[in-house]
């Protein structure tokens, strides 16, 4: 285990326009990136299961944001739910956010996304390339931002349960359709919620030594990168 590291937490507010989403901001010393998390189906800032990915991920200098994608209203709007281009929206928002904080807007980016927020997570990646350095998906469905996956530029890994029958083959699908550095990784034993003792600790061990072999001091890059789009 690595040695403890000093990390502070608050909770921070997004706003655009009427817009205004939660989110909680962890940052250890001396942070080498930092990882915002597209959650899945509904869930939000206080999901146990990200929660305990990104205290995992904070040991290991990696700062994180995670994020109500949706606010309360819409969050109990199930076509919202599964609004893979208006999740995507929000998560560049607070991409956006991070580039304008004094605290983050020097620190290189990633994505963790589950679950549908998996979706999210790529199709932001592949619409700006700015900054990001790596995703990591959990048990997500990368075929939601199947248009987009060959966009998508930043090193992914993909992380799938091994009784997860359905969603292993959606993500061996998505895998071929990624053009960028990739790795697919099937934990042994483990369901979609990696629910099962030790799973959910390989998920947070796996993510943690991906962003930190991929995240590196900030080039001058622009924030304001072109918008991608599949064809149509």
């Amino acid at each position: 285990m690595p040695r403890s590291t000093a990390i502070s937490e608050e909770t921070v507010r997004l706003t655009r326009g009427p817009l205004s989403l939660e989110g909680v901001l962890g940052l250890p010393t001396q942070a080498i990136g930092i990882v915002i998390f597209a959650h899945g189906s509904g869930s939000g800032r206080f999901s146990s299961r990200n929660n305990f990915v990104a205290r995992h991920l904070q040991q290991g200098q990696v700062a994180t944001l995670l994020i109500d994608l949706l606010t309360q209203e819409e969050a109990e709007d199930r076509r919202k739910i599964f609004d893979i281009d208006l999740l995507a929206d929000r998560v560049l928002l607070a991409k956006a956010w991070l580039e304008q904080n004094d605290r983050t807007k020097g620190l290189g980016m990633g994505y963790f996304g589950a679950s549908t927020g998996a979706g999210a997570a790529l199709q932001a990646a592949a619409r700006n390339h700015s900054s990001i350095q790596a995703v990591v998906s959990r048990g997500g469905r990368p075929d939601l931002a199947e248009a987009y996956l060959p966009l998508v530029t930043a090193p992914t890994l993909l992380i799938v349960g091994g009784d997860d029958g359905p969603v292993i083959e959606m993500n061996r699908a998505a895998y071929k359709l990624l053009t960028c550095p990739k790795r697919l990784v099937i934990v042994p034993g483990a369901s979609h919620l990696f629910e099962e003792p030790g799973t959910l600790e390989q998920v947070s061990e796996q993510a943690r030594t991906w962003f930190q072999q991929h995240f590196h001091p900030l080039q001058h890059e622009s924030a304001h990168a072109e918008t991608k789009e599949p064809p149509r």
